[in-house]
């Protein structure tokens, strides 16, 4: 019925139209499909890639239709091109994020990419189809993560793009199919059934499965729905005694989603999106920040960067537990580690793609930082990225203390980056895999993709 809550998100799936995207949603939404192509392309260079990669090409036989970032001429199922492509968005945990937190592209993005070279050539979607669909697939991730203040808090249990972003994948196919009000409240309805993962997975080489799995299995949600299949048309209601898509949640207090139109406003018109500027879990950022400003004052102060001067580091950071690592022994384990990324920073000055490497993480002044850092957690430090911080403090052998403090970094969505700093993180990822004529070719494609006849192009 469409007085539900699973009734009105069928309902706003199957309405929403082109001229429902504001200017700002559209730019923004088109600022997100070129980081997390830019982010795809150069995951595909890992090796968490490769074992997903091999394992699609070796197990599965299929009609192969779906292209792969960064393997010209190796095509796979669409389904399995998703996967793989999800896999390599979120294996260096350089995808954008959103608040509630969630990393929204990654989880969409494959999906209709693959989707839409899947469909013959007399259904093709546009750009502006395929624009429409991935705010589709925004809108619903950020509703769901409205239901509950859980949500709002760095998560514990589920990691949130495996929940939400399975869903906001099914609802973007959804929509890039045409399907029915029904139907998409049925893709919902199985999307729910294939959601879900631990968050024990985060800082190993499973967590990027999560966001390869989350589109993957949305888009065969939507694909399941649009041949028939059914589910419960009450999934995202909230029914005493029967867990639908609250089973996610401890808390969970669903409200019906408007018709698009004059009176309805997306959400990603209202909360921008935060963009990495460096291959971590996004709490790093605040702790490298304020690292970098506290090495800054230190140099000031002793004339350059001498770790010899320091007797200990103090960090104040919000509790969580899976990115409290004292001494990471993995990339993955470095890429969710606040003393890792703090000492990092302040010893090179910088974090990079290179600072996760093996080398890297098992140098032995990297390692007599590690030992000198203190861990602090402030009650007013919150594990929320909308209110946490990040500081940083040095106390020297002759008893100076030295801080630094950041509570809102560039490229937090209060911090936007700018078209030229997401141009350069852009041009340095897609460059690891393609020759600069395509790669300047993806910039111009994703800028004009309103004006674009066929979104396979892309």
């Amino acid at each position: 019925p469409e007085d539900t809550v699973t009734g009105s998100f069928g309902s706003f799936i199957s309405a929403a139209r082109p001229e429902h995207l504001s200017q700002t949603v559209r730019q923004r939404s088109k600022r997100m499909i070129l980081d997390s192509l830019g982010v795809g392309l150069v995951g595909s260079t890992t090796r968490v890639f490769d074992i997903a990669l091999r394992y699609c090409r070796e197990l599965y036989s299929s009609v192969a239709v779906s292209s792969v970032y960064g393997k010209p001429g190796v095509k796979l199922s669409p389904t399995l091109a998703a996967f793989t492509n999800g896999v390599a968005t979120h294996s260096m945990d350089f995808d954008d994020t959103w608040h509630p937190a969630t990393h929204p592209s990654g989880a969409v993005l494959p999906a209709l990419l693959a989707a839409s070279q899947m469909l013959p050539p007399s259904t093709k979607p546009s750009g502006l189809d395929f624009l429409l669909a991935f705010n589709v697939g925004l809108e619903v991730q950020g509703r769901l993560m409205h239901f509950s203040t859980e949500a709002h808090d760095i998560p514990k249990r589920f990691h949130p793009p495996s929940v939400v972003g399975t869903l906001g994948s099914a609802a973007a196919t959804a929509k890039l199919l045409s399907l029915s009000p029904a139907q998409c409240c049925h893709a919902l309805g199985i999307a729910a059934s294939l959601a879900g993962a631990p968050m024990a997975n985060a800082a190993t080489q499973a967590k990027p499965l999560h966001v390869g799995n989350a589109t993957r299995l949305g888009l065969e949600a939507a694909l399941l729905a649009a041949r028939g299949m059914e589910a419960n048309p009450l999934i995202l209601d909230d029914i005493p005694g029967c867990s639908g898509f609250s089973a996610f949640y401890g808390v969970y207090q669903p409200k019906p989603l408007p018709t698009p139109g004059q009176h309805h406003q997306f959400l990603l018109e209202k909360q921008d999106i935060a963009f990495k500027r460096f291959p971590a879990h996004l709490g790093m950022h605040w702790v490298v920040d304020a690292a970098l400003s506290v090495r800054n004052l230190f140099i000031d102060h002793a004339g350059s960067f001498s770790p010899a001067l320091i007797r200990s580091i103090l960090l104040k950071i919000p509790v969580s537990k899976y990115i409290n690592r004292p001494f990471p022994s993995s990339e993955h384990q470095a890429r969710h580690s606040f003393q890792f990324n703090a000492c990092a920073a302040l010893l090179d000055g910088e974090v990079g793609l290179g600072s996760f490497s093996e080398s890297s993480i098992q140098r032995q002044e990297l390692r007599e930082l590690l030992d000198k850092v203190v861990v602090e957690h402030p009650e007013d430090n919150v594990a929320n990225f909308d209110k946490m911080y990040g500081e940083v403090a040095l106390l020297l052998h002759t008893g100076d203390v030295l801080t630094g403090k950041c509570d809102t970094f560039y490229g937090h969505w209060r911090k936007p980056l700018s078209k030229e700093s997401l141009l350069k993180k852009f041009r340095s990822n897609a460059s690891h895999v393609l020759p600069e004529e395509k790669v300047e070719a993806i910039i111009t494609l994703v800028d004009n993709l309103e004006n674009l006849s066929d979104s396979s192009q892309l």
